[in-house]
């Protein structure tokens, strides 16, 4: 029997792709879960139907949603992750040996048990053995309401802007994100797609401008997230991802990135026109 995944991006248009069964398949009290075998991609994860991670492309924006703020930023040492159950951007920022503590505050309890069992090659550092990753339960916004002025930097590594992530993309979020940040923090967040998702992205980045001094858009290739053109959001209290980056230092790490490097960091800021066109302000 062939046993196919569809997601669709449009009305007209999606990715499919051959599957060997599923591993997992349950509801949780915020959303569908689904952990799925693909010939091409690996395990997989779905939330509410739709693809979180591959364990072929997640590399790529695990890599992106970290490293770009924490070789921009000069001394990071307190890192907050909301959303991120699947432990693939803790794994990235506990290569980083300066950081002291890392937090991830994942709504879902059921998403980081699940990744922890079947996708262990992304979950290592949140199965409670690591000594620098505190876990929370809890949802992201009353979470940083109660620590302020704590964190170097925050990645919101969330889901598209509905169900329990449409609170993720608003600017009152932003603001208590910017409240959270020390004086010289930086925030990150994933920004959909410039060539599906421009509405999103035109509400998105016109709330980041009215709190953040310096907002910009960087990109990334994910091969199984629509069109395979992926963003990411900048907000920055002081520093700049171009003018502050410290390439020497990136050039200089002492692990390996399978897509981040000095060169791409750079390059991933040089956006497309249309893509501009998308958060022109």
């Amino acid at each position: 029997m062939d046993l196919w995944y569809t997601e669709k991006h449009s009305d007209n248009v999606g990715i499919t792709m051959k599957s060997t069964g599923t591993l997992f398949s349950g509801k949780s009290e915020f959303q569908q879960l689904d952990i799925i075998d693909t010939l091409e991609y690996g395990r997989m994860m779905l939330l509410d139907g739709l693809v979180m991670v591959t364990e072929r492309d997640e590399f790529v924006y695990h890599d992106m949603i970290v490293h770009p703020a924490l070789f921009t930023h000069p001394a990071p040492k307190q890192v907050l992750v909301i959303g991120g159950g699947d432990g693939g951007s803790i794994r990235e920022i506990m290569k980083h040996q300066n950081i002291e503590l890392a937090t991830l505050c994942e709504i879902d309890g059921l998403v980081i048990e699940k990744s922890v069992e079947l996708l262990p090659s992304m979950a290592g550092d949140i199965d409670g053995s690591n000594p620098r990753v505190k876990l929370h339960v809890d949802d992201g916004l009353a979470y940083i309401r109660e620590h302020q002025n704590e964190f170097d930097v925050i990645l919101v590594d969330s889901t598209d802007p509905i169900g329990p992530a449409v609170g993720l993309f608003e600017e009152d979020f932003y603001r208590l994100v910017f409240g959270a940040l020390k004086d010289d923090g930086i925030m990150v967040a994933q920004s959909e797609s410039p060539f599906y998702h421009a509405e999103i992205q035109k509400s998105m980045y016109k709330n980041l401008r009215a709190v953040y001094p310096i907002v910009e858009m960087y990109q990334a290739f994910i091969p199984t997230y629509p069109s395979g053109f992926w963003s990411f959001a900048f907000a920055s209290k002081k520093y700049h991802p171009v003018r502050d980056f410290d390439r020497e230092r990136a050039a200089n790490r002492s692990f390996y990135t399978k897509y981040y490097n000095e060169d791409l960091h750079l390059g991933a800021f040089m956006l497309p026109t249309f893509a501009k066109e998308n958060i022109a302000e």
